[in-house]
């Protein structure tokens, strides 16, 4: 039913488009064209302004020839780095990436697999609901394109977003995340010549850290710290510092309780930091930034789009698995924007790594998942 050969060239010609997060202007103008060529209206919103990027959010709007409401489909356009050059190659059916880059099947192969069941469904005249796409921007930096979305130009009440790795698995749960930023202030001074009259930032930080407990919280939650910055020379008691980092859980309680505690930690180690310099104390400083990057995402089993889902996975013999992830994705979004979305497998294996690959044949069998599910909508 599907055309593997059409898949390969598509996908071809998608990973060759360098696009990586704020630079989607380039593959932008080809997917324009491209859904263009079948059938569907295309706007562009203005996402891009907002958060710094050449291209907006891509809505595509495809009409059905049956009643019901709308369908929404979901994938993103841009890419993690290194994504400068990209040459994707087919070695014993498995797309790599030639140089050191990555290859963009996170989440070019999504959109491959949309455009391709939107072929099948023309040639075989497969009656469907109408289908809404969003290929969104920044997505790899935070949601940030599905963040910005007009929500009000969607009619539709549920969706499949095709962005996760392996094959015929179906995501329903994703954690919620808070992201944080704490600057470290201490003071600065001679580490050789009077270093009793500094209070060394990184000290402090190294103190915290140390206290926390940080990866494989539980099994719905984890916390991280990512970056570290801060000092200026090896002779200089470093005044400041910033540690960048974050917590995921699906339990909102637990993301409180993680975040509250990595917190109070570094406050309790910057109250600790004092000294005394010609009869006057002196203090460490501290300052948070903290933010909800997305909201948790939980789709009942029994959901709608689940069970069309498991419908097509049967009629085709293959069967769907339901799990949890442990990261966000723009389904994220949209399910807090009240439309029930889940997330389907693209193939994609080893993302944002320069080992990432995809086998056609995973393709090939998203394609098929993807038009059964349309035709059963």
């Amino acid at each position: 039913m599907v055309n593997k050969q059409r898949i390969c060239d598509e996908f071809i010609r998608q990973a060759s488009i360098d696009s990586p997060s704020y630079k989607e202007a380039d593959i932008a103008k080809y997917l324009e064209k491209r859904f263009k060529e079948l059938g569907a209206e295309i706007k562009f919103d203005d996402a891009g302004e907002k958060i710094g990027s050449n291209s907006g959010n891509m809505i595509a709007r495809i009409s059905g020839y049956k009643n019901g409401a709308p369908l929404l489909l979901s994938a993103h356009m841009d890419t993690v780095t290194p994504a400068q050059g990209v040459k994707p190659v087919l070695k014993d059916g498995i797309f790599y990436s030639a140089g050191e880059t990555i290859l963009g099947g996170d989440d070019k192969s999504g959109i491959v697999e949309i455009i391709e069941a939107l072929e099948v469904l023309q040639e075989q005249q497969i009656p469907h609901v109408p289908l809404e796409i969003v290929i969104s921007i920044c997505e790899e930096q935070g949601l940030l394109g599905a963040k910005q979305l007009d929500f009000t130009e969607l009619e539709a009440k549920h969706g499949i977003a095709l962005d996760t790795r392996g094959v015929d698995i179906i995501i329903n749960r994703a954690p919620a995340a808070n992201r944080f930023k704490i600057d470290i202030s201490g003071l600065e001074a001679h580490a050789g010549v009077c270093p009793e009259q500094g209070i060394s930032a990184i000290q402090i930080a190294s103190r915290s850290i140390s206290r926390m407990t940080l990866g494989r919280i539980d099994a719905e939650t984890t916390a991280n710290i990512g970056t570290i910055h801060g000092g200026l020379a090896s002779n200089i008691i470093p005044s400041q510092v910033s540690l960048r980092g974050e917590v995921r859980s699906h339990n909102i309680n637990k993301l409180r309780q993680q975040t509250e505690l990595i917190v109070g930690i570094v406050e309790e180690e910057v109250n600790k930091a004092k000294i005394i310099v010609a009869d006057v104390t002196k203090t460490a400083m501290m300052a948070l930034e903290l933010k909800e990057d997305f909201s948790p995402m939980a789709v009942a089993e029994d959901a709608q789009i689940i069970q069309i889902m498991k419908d097509a996975g049967a009629a085709l013999n293959r069967p769907q698995k339901i799990q949890a992830a442990g990261g966000g994705s723009d389904a994220n979004i949209f399910n807090g924007h009240g439309i029930e979305m889940v997330i389907m497998a693209t193939g994609m294996e080893k993302v944002h790594t320069i080992d990432e690959q995809i086998a056609l044949d995973d393709m090939v069998k998203a394609s098929e998942l993807l038009v059964e599910i349309i035709r059963r909508t």
